[in-house]
């Protein structure tokens, strides 16, 4: 059961009030996270800002969100847990990857190991070591992309730390 309640435009104040109102314009609907984020405008903001920076990472959308799951498996959100997953099938993550995911890694090498280096970020982040970022440099990831690494995994802090204070679950939101 949720804790807090979703707003809207109407019942928002202040900076939320303009933030949901232009969401609602350009997308019909928000979804109750969103909505709930409306409480504080500094969280709703952030989360808008971040969001849209990380819709230009680098990282390969396909990779981010299998970091997303093994991230939110860690976390417990199950309604992070379920959009990603199916932000994975939708981009054409087989089963097995997903399942791999969950398990925090991947049958490719190159992608558990950038796995390995956001569970890291997310757990404790002193114990990568500058042999970790040559190697995954030496499986291709850029610099950049290597760095989008801790946008994503804040990208999921922030939204499942969120969800689990709001009490919102995936029976009570058709989406994060």
């Amino acid at each position: 059961m949720p804790r807090l309640t979703p707003l809207t435009p109407d019942t928002a104040v202040g900076a939320s009030r303009g933030l949901l109102a232009d969401l609602v314009s350009r997308h019909g609907q928000i979804g109750d996270m969103v909505s709930t984020m409306a409480h504080s405008p500094a969280v709703l903001g952030g989360y808008l800002q971040l969001s849209r920076a990380m819709g230009r990472a680098k990282l390969d959308r396909r990779i981010s969100e299998r970091i997303s799951i093994a991230v939110q498996v860690l976390q417990g959100c199950g309604l992070c847990l379920d959009a990603h997953v199916g932000a994975a099938r939708a981009m054409g993550v087989d089963e097995e990857e997903i399942e791999q995911a969950r398990a925090g890694t991947s049958a490719d090498p190159a992608i558990a190991a950038i796995i390995t280096l956001a569970l890291q970020v997310y757990r404790e982040p002193t114990s990568i070591t500058d042999e970790q970022v040559i190697a995954l440099r030496e499986h291709g990831y850029s610099d950049r992309a290597i760095a989008d690494v801790v946008g994503v995994v804040a990208l999921n802090i922030l939204t499942g730390a969120f969800n689990l204070l709001a009490g919102l679950t995936p029976e009570s939101d058709t989406g994060a």
